[in-house]
This record gives structure tokens, sequence and C-alpha cells, in this order.
């Protein structure tokens, strides 16, 4: 690979198109183009801003991430979980629909890109790693209830606070069902229902574009603009507009959480989806590469006018299915979405925002992840309590608590985990060399004479006490101590400082019980680190043993020749 194609991968596309792939890409680029129009416009009204937004967001993002990203299917835009965190974040902050508001979307936007960017130069995209799956599933399960549940006011003409708590919700439906629109409510239900029923017979048909079409021609016909069903309005038409964005430390500072939160869940969105469809493919996505492509495109983005992209699990999706093979796709995408935005504005004029609610509604089920809820309830209890922690958090305190409480106990689960490694008492089973764990193995045979321990981990100063706590306790539920302890160290592939104190101790301690120790399948680099500190001198070099069949068998003999008759584990290797 040249280095101008490894920073510059739309070099290696174009050197090794294919005339083969052509009607993929421009089959998938049209149907892309077709469902982004309306999912754009519905996404940025999610996230506060005029609908031509969404349009914006789908134009420069797209073209910079075909030069820069690395995946050749992913489709960059706008998506419902970022749409909603811009408007949960930059909502506080200023006015939703304001002026100031649409300057800060586009600050969060470049903000964004430039931690997108600086990740991926720095090859810190292993930070998202830090937040389980678990975590986030739960996280975006509940933001796909709140993304669903802020749809509401407009799905049935009423006005509701958006701020309102969702414990609240069923209330207020309650106490203004009489107030719902029926032409709003029946119109967005019957859209659902459209889209829902296009989908099962092809998934392949433009369900929502048919839904917008069909919503403008019954609401200009039928007049019901003047009967109180909410429309777009005037979208402006043109390109957007090249504009340095002004901004305040202070208003980064404060939009700072939800910054860092778009970056993180934005390339998370964007990785999964990318990797799943090169696995398919062949071929790899270089995860930093990818930040550096996702922070490019927002930085450009946001001076035209574009607020904060990502790639889209379901465009990219269907960006797949319809054949797209390279990022030309991407590009014919944004032909056709520069023809909408230059000549074909004024025909949404009439479009409902009911139509545009139902869409988001019917896109954010897929997020919903009850699959992986009950999977984990059968599976793993511990990591089902997790999602479901971030879940309430998500949907009962605020998006960003929700994240950040996943963020905080996905860190408090590491730290456990290495605090608290597994260790086991092993027995063998039957007459083999076989060794195995007697809690789970409670038939395997024990010699009392002798004590088996495994320890599953690095020994470092982060678990040194629970090394300390598995081996004592295993000695204190002995009736009378053990002649000799065997430690199965094939596991421990690292010992520190603290770790190296914690042997030394721990064999004082066993000299002064008169209790034998010998170190069963440490590996070379464990074995000189342990040699360097004193721990296998000349005199104990051969404590160390390759199996615990060998370190039992030595036992024995030496027992068998007693003091008489020095016998060294060097000699016994010798003579094996």
């Amino acid at each position: 690979m040249s280095l101008l194609s490894r920073y510059l991968p739309i070099v290696d596309t174009v050197r090794n198109y294919r005339p083969a792939y052509l009607q993929g890409d421009i089959v998938a680029g049209l149907i892309v183009a077709v469902m982004l129009i309306p999912q754009g416009m519905a996404y940025a009204v999610l996230a506060g801003l005029p609908p031509v937004y969404g349009l914006y967001a789908s134009l420069v993002p797209l073209v910079v991430y075909a030069l820069f990203g690395t995946s050749r299917q992913l489709a960059v835009g706008p998506v419902a979980m970022v749409s909603l965190l811009v408007y949960a974040g930059v909502g506080q902050l200023a006015e939703v629909g304001s002026p100031e508001f649409i300057r800060l979307a586009l600050v969060t936007a470049l903000a964004v890109g430039i931690i997108q960017f600086l990740m991926g130069v720095f090859k810190a995209g292993f930070l998202v790693n830090f937040l389980s799956h678990p975590v986030l599933s739960g996280f975006v399960s509940a933001a796909a209830v709140i993304i669903g549940l802020s749809q509401l006011g407009n799905l049935l003409g009423l006005s509701i606070d958006k701020s309102m708590p969702i414990y609240q919700l069923p209330t207020f439906l309650f106490e203004h069902m009489s107030d719902i629109n029926p032409i709003t409510a029946g119109l967005g239900i019957g859209a659902i229902a459209l889209m829902m029923g296009i989908k099962k017979i092809n998934k392949n048909i433009p369900g929502a574009l048919l839904a917008v079409i069909l919503g403008i021609v019954l609401t200009a016909t039928m007049g019901w603009a003047d009967r109180g069903l909410r429309i777009v309005g005037e979208i402006p038409s043109g390109l957007p507009k090249f504009t340095l964005l002004s901004f305040e430390w202070s208003e980064i500072e404060s939009l700072l959480p939800v910054i860092l939160t778009i970056a993180l869940i934005g390339y998370m969105e964007s990785i999964a989806v990318a990797k799943n469809i090169a696995s398919r493919e062949g071929y790899k996505v270089n995860a930093n590469n990818e930040l550096i492509g996702l922070g490019l495109a927002n930085i450009f983005g946001s001076f035209f006018q574009s607020y904060p992209a990502t790639g889209g699990l379901s465009r990219t999706a269907v960006n797949y299915q319809a054949g797209a093979k390279t990022v030309l796709a991407a590009l014919i995408t944004v032909v056709l979405i520069v023809i909408t935005v230059l000549f074909f504005t004024p025909a949404f004029y009439f479009l409902p925002m009911t139509i545009l609610a139902s869409i988001v509604m019917l896109a954010v089920t897929s997020l919903f992840d009850f699959k992986e809820m009950k999977h984990l309830w059968q599976t793993d209890r511990k990591d089902f309590a997790l999602l479901m922690f971030t879940f309430v958090v998500t949907l009962f305190v605020g998006i960003k608590e929700g994240i950040l409480a996943g963020v905080v106990i996905s860190l408090l689960d590491i730290i456990y985990k290495i605090a608290k490694p597994h260790s086991a008492e092993l027995g063998r089973l039957g007459d083999t060399h076989v060794f195995r764990n007697i809690d789970r193995y409670p038939k395997a045979n024990i010699d009392e004479d002798m004590l088996l321990i495994r320890f599953d981990a690095p020994l470092y100063f982060a678990n040194v006490e629970a090394f300390q706590e598995a081996i004592h306790s295993r000695l204190e539920q002995r009736s009378q101590h053990p002649d000799v302890l065997i430690l199965e160290a094939s596991s421990i592939n690292m010992v520190d400082s603290t770790g190296v104190m914690a042997l030394q101790e721990l064999m004082q301690f066993l000299t002064e019980q008169d209790i034998k120790f010998y170190i069963v399948g440490a590996i070379g680099p464990l074995r000189d680190k342990l040699n360097r500190a004193g721990l296998l001198s000349e005199d104990t070099e051969w404590s160390h043993f390759f199996s615990l069949e060998d370190a039992m068998t030595y036992y024995e003999k030496s027992e068998c020749i007693g003091e008489k008759k020095p016998f060294s584990p060097r000699q016994f290797y010798d003579i094996n």
C-alpha cells in the first residue's frame, strides 16, 4: 500500500475499480438517496433543527468520508441516536430551533470531528472498548424508547414539553386524549402501517419515500394544513454556504459531555456495522483510519452547516443489500441530494410533521435490543444487571447521565474483575493426568498432603490481596496443613514488584509452617523475573516444574528418599 493510498483510501478504490461494480453502486446510491432524503429531514427535526439541516448533513460529510474512510459500504449522515444527543445537549444552552441553537449544533459537530480526528491520529480507538456491550445495549435500547416517545407530540398533534420526564407521559396522554388531532394521528399511524406493510412485502421498496409523497399529496389536496395538521413549511433551496463558526471556550466546556458522548457513540455505531460488512466482503477496516475519516467528515461538514454525522446502521445495511461495492455509491447519493436541495425543496412544503415522526419512530424500533436482554437473562445475570442499570438510568434520569453511568459501571466492572480474578483448587480426575477445579468436579481426587492452587490472572498490585486470600482460605479449609503447596502458574503471564513481594511473603509464611512450595507451568519471562528477584536462586532454581504430574512425582520420590539422600528437582529432570 502506497503512502498516498494509506491516508487517502479512495486512491486504491479508483485504481482497483471494475466495470462490474458500476451497476451495484448506481442502484445502491439511488436507493440510499431515496431513503436518506425523508429520513435526514426527520432526524433533523428530532435534533431540534429545521428539516433542511438533515439534507445539509448528508452532503459534505458523505464526500469527505468517501475520500478518507476505509469502509466501502458505510452510509454516513444524520442518525437518530446522535440527533437525540444533539437535542438533549445543545437544548440545555439555547432555545430549540433558534439561531443560537443551530450555531451551537454546528459547533458541536466541529468539536466532535476534532476529537475523533485526534483519537485516530493518536491511535486511541481502543478507548471505546471501555463501554461494555451490555452497557451499550442498555443505553441504546433506552435511547430508542426516548427517541420514539419524543415524537409522540408530532405523531398525535399534541404540544408535549420535551423536557417532561418519561414517567409523566402516560398521565399527560390520558389527560389530553381530547386534544389529539384526528387527522394528524390518523395520517401518522397510517404512515407507520404503510411502511411496515411495504417492508414485509419487499424491503427494497422505499416505504418512507412513498409515505412522504402520499402525505404531501393528501395534505395539499385536502387542505389539512388549515385543519390543524402541522407541516414542514418553506424549506430554503440552494447548497449550504461555507461559514466560519464562532464560539467561546465556555460553550465548549458546557457542551463537552455531549461532545464526548457523540464522538464515542457515533464512532462505535459506525465501526460496528463497518466491520461486520467488511468481514463478509473479505477486506479489512482500519479502526483508527475510520476515526480520522469520521472526524474530518464532521470537521468539514460543520463549515457547511452540517450537525454531527456518523455511519447509520439501517442505511448502511440497505446500501450493502442494494449492491454497493465501493464509495462511488455514496457519491451518487450526494449528487441526488444536491439536485434535491437545488431544485425540489419547494415540493416538501406540505410535508406533514407527523410523517417525519412516523419515519423516526419506525426507524428506532430496530435499536431496542430485546433479544440481547433475553440472551443475557438466560446466560449471564450479572451482565443483564449492567444492561438494565444503564437502561433505567438513561430512561428515567437522562441520556448524558445514562452514558456516563454506563462508562463508570463498565470501568468498575473491569476493576472488579482485575481485583477479584478467578482461582481454583485442583484435584485429579480418576487415574488420569488431568487436573480440574474441585468446585466444578466434586469427585476429583485430593491428596491431603498436597494443595494444588491455580491462579488465573497476572499477579500484580491490583490483585495480590485476592491471591493471598485465595491461598490462605484454602489452607484454612484443611483440617491439617499439607506438606506441599503447588502453584499452577501457567495463567500468570506477568508479575510486578508488588506481586514478587506477595510471593516472597507467601514463601516466608510457608517456610514458617514447614510447607514446601513448588511452582508449575510458569512461562519463561515469568521465571526470568522471579529469578532476578531471587525467588528462583541457585539453590531453588529448580523448584519450578513443567507439569503438575512432575511436581507431584518429585514430591513423592523426595519423600521416599528422605533427608539422608538429597534429591533436587534438577536431578529429577535429569533422570526423567
